[in-house]
C-alpha cells in the first residue's frame, strides 16, 4: 500500500528532480507546528524508506506532543527525499487529524469523568481503511467495524427485503448461523428497539437519537426485563459526548474524526554533504 502512494505520485519517475542536477546528500525534518496526537509516523518512515533513503521515527504514532517537537527524520540522496516527501508529509498530517479528532472527544469524555469507549465506523475515505483504523487506535479509540466480512450489523435497509412478519424471525435466525458474533441491529424508534432487542440482539445502534430519548429507551427496556448495549450513531462528536454518556450509552459511535482538519507538519530540508 505504501508502495503504491509513491507510484501514484510518480508513476513515471519524478520529472523535476530527474531533470535537474541534482549532487550530494541531503536530510529532512518533520516537526510538530502544533499541539497533536501522532499518528502515521512509522509509515512515513517507511515510505523514505522505500524511495531509498535511511529514517528514523523520532516520537511513536499515539503520542500527544507539543508544538515544535521532533518527529521525524530522514537522510539521503536528493531525489529519493523528495520523491518520499509530500505523500509522507500527507499521510502523518491527514493520519494525525484523525487520530486528534478521536482524541478531542475522548478528553471532552475525561473532563467530565466519564468512560465510554468511541468507536468509529467504516465511513472513511473509501481506499484509506487501513490507515484511518490504524489512525483511530493511535487517538485512543476503537474501530466500530473493519468491515462488512468481520461483524453483523443489520441496518433497516436489509429488513426493507424481509417480510415485516418474518422480521423477528430473520434475526433469530441470523443469531443461529453466526453463533459466534454479536448481532448489532440499527433502529430509529423505540418501537424497533424493542422488537430487535425482543429477538435478541446484542447491541442496538440508535440512529438519530436524541441523549434524552436513549435515556427513555433504557428505563423502557429495562422494564420489560431486556439487556441490550445501547450506541448512539449519527452526528455524534465532542459536543455532545459527554450528554450521550451521561444517558447511560454503552460506547458512543462516531464518524466525526474523518473529517477533522488535518496536524499541521513542518518539513525542513537541509544539505548535508558540506556544500
Amino acid at each position: 500500500m505504501l508502495r503504491a502512494l509513491l507510484d501514484e505520485d510518480a508513476p513515471h519517475g519524478d520529472l523535476t528532480t530527474e531533470s535537474l542536477p541534482l549532487a550530494g546528500l541531503g536530510s529532512v525534518r518533520f516537526t510538530a507546528r502544533a499541539d497533536m496526537t501522532l499518528s502515521g509516523v512509522e509509515e512515513a518512515a517507511r515510505l523514505f524508506e522505500l524511495a531509498g533513503a535511511a529514517a528514523d521515527v523520532m516520537r511513536p504514532s499515539g503520542a500527544r506532543v507539543a508544538t515544535g517537537s521532533l518527529l521525524l527524520q530522514a537522510r539521503g540522496r536528493p531525489d529519493a527525499l523528495l520523491l518520499a516527501w509530500k505523500a509522507a508529509q500527507t499521510l502523518v498530517e491527514s493520519m494525525s487529524g484523525i487520530a486528534g479528532g478521536v482524541r478531542h472527544i475522548l478528553d471532552a469524555l475525561d473532563a467530565a469523568s466519564c468512560t465510554v469507549p468511541v468507536a468509529c465506523t467504516r465511513k472513511n475515505f473509501p481506499g484509506t481503511r487501513v490507515f484511518a483504523a490504524r489512525a483511530v487506535k493511535d487517538g485512543g479509540g476503537v474501530m466500530h467495524r473493519l468491515g462488512l466480512s468481520e461483524s453483523l450489523l443489520v441496518f433497516p435497509e436489509h429488513l426493507l427485503f424481509v417480510a415485516p412478519q418474518q422480521g423477528q424471525q430473520a434475526l433469530t435466525e441470523l443469531r443461529r448461523r453466526q453463533p459466534e458474533k454479536r448481532l448489532v441491529v440499527e433502529v430509529g424508534s423505540e418501537a424497533e428497539a424493542l422488537a430487535a432487542a425482543a429477538a435478541g440482539a446484542d447491541v442496538l445502534q440508535l440512529e438519530r437519537f436524541a441523549p434524552e430519548a436513549l435515556a427513555a429507551l433504557r428505563a423502557t427496556l429495562q422494564q420489560h426485563g431486556l439487556q441490550v448495549k445501547l450506541a448512539p450513531a449519527g452526528g455524534v462528536n465532542a459536543t455532545n459526548a459527554v450528554a450521550y454518556a451521561r444517558a447511560s450509552a454503552d460506547l458512543l459511535v462516531s464518524s466525526a474524526p474523518y473529517w477533522a482538519p488535518p496536524a499541521d507538519v513542518k518539513v525542513a530540508f537541509m544539505r548535508s554533504d558540506g556544500a
